[in-house]
């Protein structure tokens, strides 16, 4: 299989994951489903992206292609290494009329008695994530959080976040607005756990921890 065939597969798989993500985001089949389509295409070896750009540079199109394809690749972040290399920079929660909610990563405690952070029932926020891609090309990044409440689950967030090429500055991905519940029996402790993960399977992101819906924002 050719480079330029691998890319286009990726960049089709990727497509068909985000399209059944938006149909159907809360189905529990989506993840079997994704994952059987992953193991059915053959996406072939994974190629450095040194290698990537400098085959066939002599083919005018093809390098068209490519650097349509890549973006603009800062060269000096281009290695031998076949391996994409994700660094999770900082997660934040991004409520109006609110300072950004910088979370503690890596997470220093997934202890219940110890919620990473608390939530105004009622109130509109959106999670922002900065990340840094090394080494080569990420493909079909994608971002899954599930929460339980008292050993229940309750919700199921899937986005994929594309494709990525590696760059020195970071990248940051803002997540779609959601509310919060509102309500009496919404208040108190939850459970949840965030994973990244790139088409190739390979996990850059996977942490538990508790936080918790109340009445009111916290004083401090």
């Amino acid at each position: 299989m050719t480079t330029k065939s691998r890319l286009l597969l990726l960049l089709q798989l990727e497509k068909k994951q985000r399209r059944t993500m938006d149909e159907d985001n809360a189905a529990e089949e989506d993840d079997f489903k994704l994952q059987s389509d992953h193991k059915e295409l053959d996406l072939g070896p994974q190629v450095s992206l040194k290698e990537q750009l400098e085959k066939d540079k002599d083919d005018d199109s093809l390098r068209r292609w490519k650097e349509q394809l890549l973006g603009s690749v800062d060269m000096s972040a281009v290695g031998e290494s076949k391996e994409p290399e994700v660094k999770i920079l900082s997660l934040s929660i991004s409520c109006p009329g609110r300072t950004d909610l910088v979370l503690p990563y890596p997470f220093i405690s997934n202890s219940k008695s110890s919620s990473l952070f608390t939530l105004k029932e009622g109130s509109r926020y959106h999670l922002k994530l900065c990340f840094i891609v090394s080494n080569n090309l990420v493909s079909g990044l994608k971002y899954t959080n599930t929460v339980w409440k008292t050993g229940v689950r309750v919700d199921r967030t899937k986005v994929m976040l594309g494709t990525f090429s590696p760059q020195k500055e970071p990248y940051t991905y803002e997540l779609e607005e959601e509310n919060t519940p509102s309500g009496i029996f919404v208040r108190g402790s939850y459970s949840a756990r965030t994973k990244i993960v790139d088409d190739d399977g390979k996990c850059y992101l996977d942490v538990s921890y508790y936080f918790e819906i109340q009445k009111r924002w916290p004083s401090s």
